[in-house]
């Protein structure tokens, strides 16, 4: 099969490529750069150059694609970001969705595929949901969901089936955010942040390993089944009690916490309301339809897997009392992925 995969140098992206080229498949990875070109040769990919805000450079780069996939975004990753960080993020997923269900129709694909996340969905009321809920954006997701009705009325009009997969909150050892949570508790600088006047109100999230996510959207790929899915690995867990394990493999000092209106001035209400606000779910649908299992059924398998990674790149040093963060290993790390993947 020839796969299409837009945001193929990403934390899910590049993943995919490599799963989808270790199954036999012939995969083309959008890139802007020549070090986007080495991730995704590396990955066992071809790469291509264009944009997803540029529909003319995506013609080429899908030509011949049977199967198109979106999972580009422009997430910001400060610690504080702008409402022009997020609008470039709004871009991309919306803009992204109109070009590459555009190009796809045109090449003839066959099914496309859609990246967007769980909490667009969730509850005003902190219960658990599923496919069947009814939507619930804020300004940070409302894109999100735009892409999805953009995914699937396109596929109204073309020949090709879509799968939009609904990930939950990801974490790896090359996630910027996670990689952030572990150099701030060593530090004694991650706050749990939590809802109420003392912040000890603590919100359930549903955590997805990026592994587990590449594997999930390699199966939609390939698959025959449509619609919409959550995909989480089914262990729901307070922000509270990962932080903590993410302490405790660490060595890091616990936590302390800090209310959620304190922590709005420092990292911005968008982050504090995704660390604060519930969105427990589950990805029953998706293991049905597709017979998949998540690697790392829980966080607990997951970090201890981003904290060994962590180890063997030398992002930790050890230390007679834990580990100390070195900052200096994390871009050696990232080109040592590159080499390593090339290798297998």
């Amino acid at each position: 099969m020839n796969v299409f995969v837009a945001g193929a140098t990403g934390v899910l992206g590049r993943r995919l490529v490599a799963e989808l080229a270790d199954r036999g498949h012939d995969v083309v990875g959008l890139t802007r750069d020549e070090s986007g070109d080495r991730r995704v040769r590396a990955a066992g990919g071809v790469p291509r150059r264009g944009d997803v805000l540029d529909r003319e450079s995506l013609r080429s780069a899908a030509e011949g694609a049977d199967t198109v996939v979106h999972a580009a975004t422009a997430i910001p990753t400060a610690g504080k970001p702008t409402d022009d960080d997020w609008e470039r993020n709004d871009r991309v997923r919306r803009e992204g969705a109109r070009n590459l269900t555009a190009v796809a129709s045109e090449a003839g694909a066959d099914r496309f595929v859609q990246q967007s996340v769980v909490w667009v969905v969730r509850r005003p009321d902190g219960s658990a949901f599923d496919e069947t809920a009814d939507p619930n954006p804020d300004r940070t997701t409302r894109s999100a969901l735009d892409a999805e009705r953009i995914a699937r009325e396109a596929a109204d009009d073309a020949e090709f089936e879509t799968a939009v997969l609904r990930c939950g909150f990801f974490y790896a050892h090359d996630s910027a955010h996670v990689r952030s949570f572990g150099e701030r508790l060593l530090a004694g600088r991650m706050p749990i942040v939590g809802r109420g006047l003392l912040g000890r109100g603590d919100a359930e999230l549903s955590f997805l390993h990026a592994d587990d996510a590449a594997r999930a959207f390699a199966e939609a790929t390939v698959g025959a089944e449509s619609g919409l899915y959550h995909v989480a690995d089914g262990t729901p867990v307070t922000t509270a009690d990962f932080l903590r394990a993410l302490a405790d493999r660490l060595g890091a000092p616990d936590p302390r916490r800090m209310p959620g209106w304190l922590a709005k001035r420092l990292a911005g209400e968008a982050t504090v309301d995704l660390l604060t606000s519930p969105m427990p779910t589950d990805a029953e649908r998706f293991r049905r339809d597709f017979d998949w299992r998540p690697r790392y059924p829980s966080y607990r398998e997951g970090l201890d897997a981003v904290v060994e990674r962590w180890r063997e790149e030398g992002v930790l040093r050890e230390t007679g009392d834990g580990y100390e963060w070195r900052a200096e290993a994390v871009e050696s790390a990232e080109t040592a992925d590159v080499a390593e993947a090339a290798e297998t």
